[in-house]
C-alpha cells in the first residue's frame, strides 16, 4: 500500500453527508443573533471533513434570529411566521457560506425561496453538480413551505442529494430519554430504531422528518457540536452521540 493511502480505519465511513445544525448553534455563548468566532470554529470543522474526499451538504435553521413556531403561538399567522423563520434560515446560510470561503472552501447557497440576488435557486441537478465538483452546498429556507420544520427540509434534502448519512448537530451528546440539562439521571441511548423514536416521542426530529428517513432507510446521527472535532469523529464513524437507524444496520 503506498504510504499516502489512508487504511480502511482512517477512511471515512460516510462519503457524501448533510449537516444539520440549528441556528442556535451559531449563537454561541450569546442568547440571539450570530457569534462570528463559533461559525469560524464550525466552517473550519466543515473545511476539514471535506479536506477528507466527503461530499458536504449542509441545512441550518433560523432560531437564532427568529422562530416561527414561537411568533404563531403569540398570535401571528403560522404561515407569515414560517416564511419569516424562512428568511432566517437564509441569513445564516449566507453567513455560513462567507465563513467557509474565508476559509478557502467553495461554496453555494441554494434557496428554496427564489432571492436571486443573493442565492441560487433550489435544484436538485444542479447542487449535484455542485457536489461532484466539490463545492460544500448549503440550503436555505427549509422546504420553502410553511408549516415543515428545517428538520423535515434536511431529511427531504438528503434523500435528494443521495447522501449516506443525515448527521444532526445539537447542544447536547445524544439522545436521552429526558432532558439531561433538567434531570442528573437522565439516561443516553447509543442506538435508537425510528420506531424507537417515534413510539418513546423523543425530541430528536419531528416526526415527520424521522419518519422520512425510516421510509428511505436514511441513518441518523445525533451528535454534540460544542465539542470540538465531532463533525470528523461522526463522519468517520466514531462512536459518538446517538444513531437513529433500521435494526439491521449496524455502528
Amino acid at each position: 500500500m503506498p504510504e499516502d493511502a489512508a487504511s480502511p480505519s482512517q477512511r471515512p465511513r460516510y462519503r457524501r453527508i448533510l449537516l444539520k445544525l440549528s441556528g442556535e448553534a451559531l449563537m454561541g455563548e450569546g442568547g440571539f443573533g450570530i457569534d462570528t468566532v463559533t461559525l469560524g470554529r464550525i466552517a473550519e470543522e466543515v473545511k476539514e471533513v471535506h479536506a477528507l474526499g466527503v461530499d458536504v451538504a449542509l441545512v441550518i435553521g433560523g432560531g437564532n434570529i427568529f422562530r416561527g413556531l414561537a411568533a404563531s403561538a403569540h398570535g401571528m399567522d403560522r404561515a407569515s411566521a414560517d416564511y419569516m423563520g424562512m428568511l432566517a434560515t437564509v441569513m445564516n446560510s449566507i453567513a455560513m457560506q462567507d465563513a467557509l470561503e474565508r476559509a478557502g472552501v467553495d461554496t453555494r447557497v441554494q434557496s428554496a425561496i427564489e432571492i436571486r440576488e443573493v442565492c441560487e435557486p433550489y435544484i436538485r441537478r444542479r447542487a449535484v453538480r455542485h457536489l461532484e465538483k466539490r463545492r460544500v452546498v448549503i440550503f436555505a429556507a427549509g422546504t420553502g413551505n410553511p408549516y415543515f420544520t428545517t428538520d423535515t427540509a434536511a431529511s427531504l434534502r438528503a434523500m435528494e442529494i443521495h447522501a449516506d448519512v443525515l448527521l444532526k448537530a445539537t447542544r447536547v451528546d445524544g439522545v436521552y430519554d429526558r432532558d439531561p440539562r433538567r434531570f442528573s439521571d437522565a439516561k443516553r441511548f447509543v442506538r435508537l430504531t425510528y420506531l424507537d423514536v417515534l413510539q418513546r416521542n423523543l425530541q430528536v426530529m419531528d416526526s415527520t422528518a424521522i419518519s422520512l428517513c425510516r421510509d428511505n432507510r436514511l441513518s441518523i446521527v445525533v451528535f454534540d457540536m460544542r465539542q470540538s472535532g465531532n463533525i470528523r469523529r461522526a463522519v468517520m464513524g466514531e462512536d459518538i452521540g446517538t444513531l437513529v437507524a433500521d435494526d439491521d444496520v449496524a455502528r
